[in-house]
């Protein structure tokens, strides 16, 4: 109940009680600001989520492509990171297609008390990163925090449809897993 952010009632002894649960606005970190970001951005304000929007690309990152966002960054992943500084409710994506990026930026999510992060690319993509950090010196629980391929497997194609997917995992994660 409580990791799921719900209110509710619990038994204790032979009384019930009524559990108030009061949780921050989640946070949504993007970093990333590709036409996926677009809609994801555009889906996760209208879910609840704040948004904060990160990319090295001063041509994609700007306000006007993400007007829902409550913040939008230009910066490498590290000081994106940094600056953003994922909590126990933030949710990371990685947008970024490159591993030069994702080098900087998953290790520094790893050492983050982020409740999720996510990695956009294929299965092919992701094992290689998981062998990149491996060999960085990350362990298989690290490891295993990242949901990659990034979203559920519902046969998304369009930067849209992949929004949906993404934000369908972390809404999951949120509410049915418990964080």
């Amino acid at each position: 109940m409580v990791g799921r952010e719900q209110s509710g009632t619990v038994a204790a002894v032979d009384e019930e009680f009524f559990v108030e649960v009061v949780t921050p606005q989640p946070r949504l970190l993007i970093f990333g600001a590709g036409p996926t970001a677009e809609a994801l951005c555009a889906m996760a304000t209208l879910a609840g989520f704040s948004v904060l929007i990160g990319d090295p690309r001063p041509a994609f990152a700007n306000a006007a492509r993400f007007s829902s966002a409550a913040t939008v960054m230009v910066g490498w992943p590290e000081q994106l990171v940094a600056e953003m500084a994922p909590d126990r409710s933030s949710y990371a994506v990685s947008l970024l297609h490159e591993a030069r990026f994702e080098d900087e930026l998953l290790p520094a999510l790893l050492e983050s008390p982020a409740k999720y992060i996510g990695a956009l690319g294929s299965r092919g993509t992701h094992a290689a990163r998981v062998e990149r950090l491996r060999t960085a010196g990350f362990s298989e629980g690290d490891i295993a925090r990242i949901h990659g391929p990034v979203g559920l497997d519902i046969g998304a194609v369009s930067p849209e449809e992949i929004a949906v997917a993404i934000l369908a995992e972390i809404v999951s994660v949120r509410r049915v897993a418990g964080g």
